[in-house]
């Protein structure tokens, strides 16, 4: 089923994602204040020193690919991609990563490796932002995905809000909520639909789908399910979750290939097995579900490559800290 995917067409599509994504990120670069050699006087081996940690990380944690993605899209939908994702709660304050919608993010320990070896090398240069945008692109090359440019020269916040993690699209919202979150951060239609596309690689706990398995309209009672899931996925997935309360179980996202970036998550939407409300409310709107069933096919992977790459250049530059704003942390998880 996936035999196609990754190996045989991974490196032309790569080249033309890559040559894609360069037009892409010089405009939205230059308008975020970013710069494709922004390190290159101050830590010219930035790139490679982030590529040589996330392989060795990947290679002993391959599950890390897609909570590593996942975590600089958390970063960038709150505050912009300044890396308050990654900030400590403080006895005052409880920050983002102890908000429920992050309670289930994986990874902030790699993060603080990367950024480690990055401050043996070059000292106080390179902000946790930069590095967590740099893993996230590493993390979907690893997995046999795209590459995309980082422009780089993200500051790094200083402030991390539990509550502004409402911002964050919750695996419940219908198509009508979803375009309107994305929107605010100046991501369109296309970018939701494609950016979706990550759920090929990663994991989800059984408490952020149960309610479609087991109490959908809130009767609680075993034919209260959600219409819109494959009834054979149904039972399957009840099999693994047994209950509404179960929030340890962890279920692949893209069973069968989800520790490599491939289209065939679009597959399993289209045939109404996508995990979350979320995932299904792309059938609802004639645009999106045209884009699924043409990547259900199969024929398009390299041009899902390339619309990903796009989506992720244009979501690593919302509102970026640049210039005099915030800081360059020392250590990921607390301010200076």
């Amino acid at each position: 089923m996936h035999s196609m995917s990754s190996s045989s067409m991974a490196p032309c599509t790569m080249i033309m994602a890559s040559v894609a994504a360069v037009l892409v990120v010089l405009s939205s670069a230059a308008a975020a204040g970013l710069d494709m050699d922004f390190y290159s006087s101050t830590c010219p081996r930035v790139e490679a020193i982030v590529k040589e940690e996330m392989t060795e990380i990947l290679k002993v944690s391959p599950t890390l690919a897609g909570p590593l993605l996942r975590l600089h899209f958390h970063d960038c939908f709150v505050r912009g991609c300044d890396g308050s994702v990654l900030l400590d709660s403080t006895p005052s304050s409880t920050s983002e990563k102890d908000a429920t919608p992050n309670l289930t993010l994986r990874g902030f320990g790699s993060v603080q490796r990367v950024k480690d070896k990055l401050e043996q090398a070059c000292p106080g240069t390179v902000s946790c932002a930069d590095v967590l945008a740099l893993m996230a692109r590493d993390a979907v090359v690893l997995a046999n995905g795209p590459s995309w440019p980082v422009a780089l020269g993200r500051r790094d916040g200083r402030v991390s809000i539990s509550n502004e993690t409402n911002q964050l699209p919750p695996p419940t919202a219908n198509f009508t909520r979803l375009v309107q979150m994305f929107a605010a951060k100046g991501l369109s239609v296309k970018d939701l639909v494609v950016l979706s596309g990550g759920h090929t690689l990663g994991t989800a706990h059984c408490n952020l789908f149960s309610d479609r398995l087991y109490n959908f309209t809130g009767a609680n009672n075993l034919a209260d399910v959600d219409p819109a899931l494959d009834a054979t996925y149904l039972a399957r997935l009840r099999s693994r979750c047994r209950s509404l309360a179960d929030n340890t179980t962890l279920n692949e996202m893209d069973p069968g290939s989800f520790l490599s970036f491939d289209a065939s998550y679009y597959r399993l939407v289209a045939k109404r097995r996508g995990l979350f409300h979320s995932d299904a409310a792309l059938l609802t709107d004639p645009a999106t579900r045209a884009y699924v069933q043409r990547q259900a096919t199969g024929l398009f992977a390299a041009e899902f490559f390339r619309d990903f790459a796009d989506s992720m250049v244009k979501m690593s530059t919302i509102d970026v800290l640049t210039g005099a704003q915030g800081e360059i942390r020392n250590k990921c998880y607390l301010v200076n």
